[in-house]
């Protein structure tokens, strides 16, 4: 996970002028960005189970859900979940329609998962011995 919001990190600008030389930028993004959901998906309903004994039937709750079991506070699950849809799909949209949005969708997303890594990181140190 560290080594996708680390590619996040590097992309440099993702300015409207950027987009239009470099096409297959935004196909790179789309991918890390469900890389980073698919894992962070799978992190939570791996803890759920063994902490609640439960995995939520949608992806999206295991956040709501890993916010309940003290994995991460509640306002970081509210920014991996956008009320608007998922980051990866976000950036599809706007990949046609706003691509000015692009940017601010990638640095969301990418400051949303250094902290998801950080939160989890000490949960795990905070619950290793239990």
């Amino acid at each position: 996970m560290r080594r996708a919001v680390g590619q996040l990190v590097g992309v440099g600008s993702l300015d409207r002028e950027r987009l239009e030389i470099d096409p297959a930028i935004g196909l790179v993004l789309e991918r890390i960005l469900a890389l980073l959901v698919e894992l962070a998906v799978a992190i939570n309903n791996h803890v759920l189970e063994s902490v609640l004994g439960e995995v939520p039937q949608k992806s999206a709750d295991s956040f709501g859900e890993a916010e309940k079991a003290g994995m991460i506070d509640a306002e970081l699950a509210t920014a991996l979940v956008p009320p608007e849809g998922p980051h990866n799909v976000l950036l599809q949209l706007y990949m046609d329609t706003e691509p000015e949005e692009v940017a601010a969708v990638v640095s969301a997303a990418t400051s949303g998962y250094e902290e998801y890594v950080q939160q989890v990181t000490r949960w795990i140190e905070a619950n290793a011995s239990a």
